[in-house]
């Protein structure tokens, strides 16, 4: 029996039984296997699958492949996902794709937001602790508590956790009072708002979006210090696609990512746009993640 995809369904109601016998046969045509892509999981589950349906119906029409969007539960099941086989194509942060090439070799970071070459990771507080903004690392805040995002997000673990080090010359363990890890960039931001953790450090872009929508959190949490610039997310794509897909077909991807000008599109990341990288442009997380014992 033929399977219904939210595309053939579409094309049934809009062009009859001859679409959708068109769209039953590509289904069923083995030579076209379907490209699945995930990302890793830095906000709600409900909101990533509403954020990246239209981006499968993108590189579907660009590509000329079946394209699926795949959740995934946290960070560590993104890599393993890739690892697997279970996803060619993957949205990570630096250090998740640094993971993700490091356990298929031959893979490639292709693109990445116009974003991503300078990301910055805010750690804010609460509103009770009385810090202030400053580009002096907050030693005032030694004994007070902290909250990570995921244990592997390269903005709200890898460099928030280096630039801890550097700037006091102690782990976070020892130099705040209590140490946790939310598991993502949201909840960092909800737990420092309610004051159940004092400090916390979380991806520069999904704060700013918080005070642009004007959610609540942000009327209890202030920004007291930003990171110094590093590289971050990234699309890295598996090095067996040519094979699969056919010759060229790594570069018709990083090319479709390139070229997505749709806002829409571009805000569900949310980037101005797309612009190629490199594997090479990510050896600083490399390095860092080295030294902080986080990858082999």
């Amino acid at each position: 029996m033929a399977k219904f995809t939210r595309h053939t369904c579409a094309a049934l109601a809009l062009t009859g039984l001859a679409a959708f016998a068109a769209d039953d046969a590509m289904a069923q045509n083995s030579d076209i296997p379907t490209l699945y892509f995930s990302a890793i999981p830095d906000d709600d589950a409900t909101k990533l699958t509403e954020r990246f349906s239209g981006v499968a119906d993108y590189l579907e029409e660009k590509l000329g492949v079946p394209v699926e969007y795949i959740p995934v539960k946290d960070y560590a099941a993104s890599v393993v996902a890739f690892r697997n086989d279970q996803i060619q194509l993957g949205w990570f942060g630096g250090l998740t794709g640094v993971q993700a090439r490091l356990a298929v070799p031959g893979s490639q970071a292709i693109a990445q937001g116009d974003e991503d070459t300078s990301f910055v990771s805010y750690f804010i507080a609460h509103d009770s602790t009385g810090l202030e903004e400053s580009d002096e690392f907050p030693m005032s805040a030694k004994g007070l508590s902290f909250t990570f995002g995921a244990q592997t997000s390269t903005s709200g673990r890898l460099f928030p956790d280096f630039y801890i080090r550097k700037e006091t010359g102690e782990a976070p363990e020892d130099f705040f009072a209590k140490v946790g890890f939310s598991g993502d960039h949201a909840q960092t931001l909800r737990l420092v708002s309610t004051g159940a953790y004092q400090l916390g450090a979380l991806n520069y872009t999904v704060y700013d979006d918080a005070v642009a929508q004007g959610l609540p959190e942000v009327e209890t949490t202030r920004i007291i210090w930003k990171t110094p610039p590093y590289p971050d997310y990234n699309w890295t794509i598996r090095g067996d696609v040519d094979a699969r897909y056919g010759e060229g077909f790594t570069q018709k991807v990083k090319a479709a990512l390139i070229g997505m000008d749709d806002p829409d599109l571009l805000a569900s990341f949310p980037r101005r746009a797309f612009v190629a990288t490199s594997n090479e442009a990510y050896e600083p997380i490399v390095q860092t993640g080295r030294e902080l014992g986080l990858l082999d």
